[in-house]
Protein backbone atom coordinates (compact mmCIF):
# COMPACT_ATOMS: atom_id res chain seq x y z
CA UNK A 1 0.00 0.00 0.00
CA UNK A 2 2.80 2.56 0.74
CA UNK A 3 4.18 1.95 -2.76
CA UNK A 4 0.81 2.86 -4.28
CA UNK A 5 0.60 6.02 -2.14
CA UNK A 6 4.06 7.09 -3.34
CA UNK A 7 3.03 6.64 -6.97
CA UNK A 8 -0.15 8.64 -6.45
CA UNK A 9 1.83 11.39 -4.70
CA UNK A 10 4.37 11.55 -7.54
CA UNK A 11 1.57 11.56 -10.12
CA UNK A 12 -0.28 14.40 -8.35
CA UNK A 13 2.93 16.38 -7.98
CA UNK A 14 3.73 15.98 -11.68
CA UNK A 15 0.18 16.94 -12.56
CA UNK A 16 0.40 20.08 -10.41
CA UNK A 17 3.65 21.16 -12.12
CA UNK A 18 2.07 20.52 -15.51
CA UNK A 19 -1.00 22.66 -14.85
CA UNK A 20 0.51 25.44 -12.74
CA UNK A 21 1.53 28.52 -14.69
CA UNK A 22 5.30 28.84 -14.93
CA UNK A 23 5.21 32.03 -12.83
CA UNK A 24 3.89 29.98 -9.89
CA UNK A 25 6.87 27.67 -9.90
CA UNK A 26 9.67 28.42 -7.49
CA UNK A 27 12.65 30.28 -8.94
CA UNK A 28 16.01 28.67 -8.45
CA UNK A 29 18.41 31.14 -6.86
CA UNK A 30 22.00 30.68 -7.88
CA UNK A 31 25.02 32.04 -6.09
CA UNK A 32 27.93 31.29 -8.38
CA UNK A 33 30.69 32.52 -6.08
CA UNK A 34 31.25 34.85 -3.18
CA UNK A 35 32.47 38.36 -4.06
CA UNK A 36 35.71 37.97 -2.10
CA UNK A 37 36.51 34.70 -3.88
CA UNK A 38 35.83 36.26 -7.28
CA UNK A 39 38.07 39.25 -6.50
CA UNK A 40 40.92 37.02 -5.28
CA UNK A 41 40.58 34.76 -8.31
CA UNK A 42 40.57 37.75 -10.64
CA UNK A 43 43.63 39.42 -9.15
CA UNK A 44 45.78 36.44 -8.23
CA UNK A 45 48.99 37.22 -6.35
CA UNK A 46 47.93 40.84 -5.87
CA UNK A 47 47.39 42.74 -2.66
CA UNK A 48 43.70 43.66 -2.45
CA UNK A 49 42.68 46.80 -0.61
CA UNK A 50 39.08 47.85 -0.08
CA UNK A 51 38.59 51.55 -0.75
CA UNK A 52 35.41 52.90 0.86
CA UNK A 53 34.56 56.29 -0.57
CA UNK A 54 31.86 58.71 0.55
CA UNK A 55 30.74 60.66 -2.49
CA UNK A 56 30.15 64.37 -2.16
CA UNK A 57 26.92 65.84 -3.55
CA UNK A 58 29.01 67.37 -6.36
CA UNK A 59 30.47 63.94 -7.25
CA UNK A 60 26.99 62.40 -7.24
CA UNK A 61 25.81 65.11 -9.66
CA UNK A 62 28.73 64.40 -12.03
CA UNK A 63 28.11 60.61 -11.87
CA UNK A 64 24.45 61.15 -12.72
CA UNK A 65 25.35 63.48 -15.59
CA UNK A 66 27.94 61.07 -17.04
CA UNK A 67 25.83 57.95 -16.66
CA UNK A 68 22.29 59.23 -17.00
CA UNK A 69 21.44 57.04 -13.99
CA UNK A 70 20.33 58.15 -10.52
CA UNK A 71 23.09 57.50 -7.96
CA UNK A 72 21.27 56.57 -4.75
CA UNK A 73 24.18 55.58 -2.53
CA UNK A 74 26.79 58.00 -1.30
CA UNK A 75 29.04 55.26 0.07
CA UNK A 76 30.75 53.20 -2.64
CA UNK A 77 33.42 50.53 -2.28
CA UNK A 78 36.08 49.52 -4.76
CA UNK A 79 38.57 46.70 -4.50
CA UNK A 80 41.96 48.01 -5.58
CA UNK A 81 44.45 45.35 -6.68
CA UNK A 82 48.16 46.19 -6.46
CA UNK A 83 51.35 44.30 -7.06
CA UNK A 84 54.69 45.94 -6.32
CA UNK A 85 52.87 49.29 -5.79
CA UNK A 86 51.45 49.13 -9.33
CA UNK A 87 47.66 49.15 -9.69
CA UNK A 88 46.54 46.07 -11.63
CA UNK A 89 42.87 46.99 -11.64
CA UNK A 90 39.73 47.63 -9.69
CA UNK A 91 36.78 45.51 -8.73
CA UNK A 92 33.32 46.81 -8.01
CA UNK A 93 30.51 44.65 -6.66
CA UNK A 94 27.08 45.88 -7.67
CA UNK A 95 23.96 44.42 -6.07
CA UNK A 96 20.76 45.55 -7.69
CA UNK A 97 17.16 44.42 -7.91
CA UNK A 98 16.39 42.85 -11.25
CA UNK A 99 12.62 42.67 -11.63
CA UNK A 100 11.93 41.63 -7.99
CA UNK A 101 15.03 39.76 -6.82
CA UNK A 102 18.68 40.74 -6.21
CA UNK A 103 21.46 40.15 -8.72
CA UNK A 104 25.15 40.58 -7.93
CA UNK A 105 27.60 41.57 -10.65
CA UNK A 106 31.38 41.93 -10.41
CA UNK A 107 32.77 44.70 -12.61
CA UNK A 108 36.51 44.43 -13.20
CA UNK A 109 37.98 47.72 -14.39
CA UNK A 110 41.47 48.19 -15.81
CA UNK A 111 43.76 50.95 -14.48
CA UNK A 112 42.83 53.07 -17.51
CA UNK A 113 39.09 52.94 -16.68
CA UNK A 114 37.91 50.31 -19.18
CA UNK A 115 35.85 47.24 -18.47
CA UNK A 116 38.08 44.22 -18.25
CA UNK A 117 35.38 41.74 -17.35
CA UNK A 118 31.84 41.38 -16.05
CA UNK A 119 30.87 38.36 -13.99
CA UNK A 120 27.47 37.46 -12.58
CA UNK A 121 28.07 36.36 -8.99
CA UNK A 122 24.48 35.64 -8.01
CA UNK A 123 21.25 35.51 -9.94
CA UNK A 124 17.86 34.95 -8.31
CA UNK A 125 15.60 35.33 -11.32
CA UNK A 126 14.63 32.48 -13.66
CA UNK A 127 17.72 31.14 -15.40
CA UNK A 128 16.32 31.92 -18.85
CA UNK A 129 17.04 35.59 -18.05
CA UNK A 130 20.68 34.96 -17.10
CA UNK A 131 23.06 36.66 -19.54
CA UNK A 132 25.57 34.38 -21.24
CA UNK A 133 29.29 35.01 -21.15
CA UNK A 134 29.50 35.98 -24.84
CA UNK A 135 26.98 38.77 -24.17
CA UNK A 136 28.90 39.96 -21.10
CA UNK A 137 32.03 40.10 -23.29
CA UNK A 138 30.39 42.88 -25.34
CA UNK A 139 31.38 45.25 -22.52
CA UNK A 140 35.09 44.43 -22.69
CA UNK A 141 37.28 47.52 -23.25
CA UNK A 142 34.30 49.90 -22.98
CA UNK A 143 34.83 53.07 -20.99
CA UNK A 144 32.67 56.01 -20.06
CA UNK A 145 34.78 58.17 -22.40
CA UNK A 146 34.81 56.28 -25.68
CA UNK A 147 31.42 54.61 -25.85
CA UNK A 148 27.93 55.57 -24.89
CA UNK A 149 27.23 52.04 -23.63
CA UNK A 150 23.52 52.24 -24.29
CA UNK A 151 21.19 49.26 -24.43
CA UNK A 152 20.06 48.45 -27.99
CA UNK A 153 22.40 51.11 -29.36
CA UNK A 154 25.92 50.03 -28.39
CA UNK A 155 25.04 46.81 -26.56
CA UNK A 156 22.71 44.25 -28.10
CA UNK A 157 19.63 43.15 -26.23
CA UNK A 158 19.06 39.59 -25.04
CA UNK A 159 16.02 37.94 -26.58
CA UNK A 160 13.55 37.22 -23.80
CA UNK A 161 15.67 39.03 -21.20
CA UNK A 162 15.35 42.70 -22.10
CA UNK A 163 15.13 43.88 -18.49
CA UNK A 164 18.33 42.01 -17.61
CA UNK A 165 20.16 43.47 -20.61
CA UNK A 166 19.00 47.02 -19.90
CA UNK A 167 19.78 46.83 -16.18
CA UNK A 168 23.29 45.39 -16.64
CA UNK A 169 24.04 47.94 -19.39
CA UNK A 170 22.81 50.89 -17.32
CA UNK A 171 24.69 49.74 -14.23
CA UNK A 172 27.89 49.30 -16.25
CA UNK A 173 27.64 52.92 -17.34
CA UNK A 174 27.02 53.98 -13.73
CA UNK A 175 29.97 51.96 -12.36
CA UNK A 176 32.29 53.44 -14.98
CA UNK A 177 31.07 56.94 -14.14
CA UNK A 178 31.72 56.31 -10.44
CA UNK A 179 35.23 55.05 -11.27
CA UNK A 180 35.93 58.13 -13.40
CA UNK A 181 34.76 60.54 -10.70
CA UNK A 182 36.58 58.76 -7.87
CA UNK A 183 39.83 57.81 -9.56
CA UNK A 184 39.78 60.07 -12.62
CA UNK A 185 42.38 58.01 -14.39
CA UNK A 186 44.94 58.61 -11.63
CA UNK A 187 47.30 55.69 -11.20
Amino acid sequence: MPMMQNRIYVFLLALAFFFLPSRSLPVLAIAFRKPEEAIKRTFQEAKIEIRNIILTPEQVAVIERLSGIKQKERLVSFYEAKKDNEILGYGFIDVHILRTKPTTVLYVISPDGKIDRLEILSFHEPLEYLPRENWLNLFKRKSIDNALIRHRRDIDSITGATITAKTVTDNTRKVLAIWKVVFGGKR
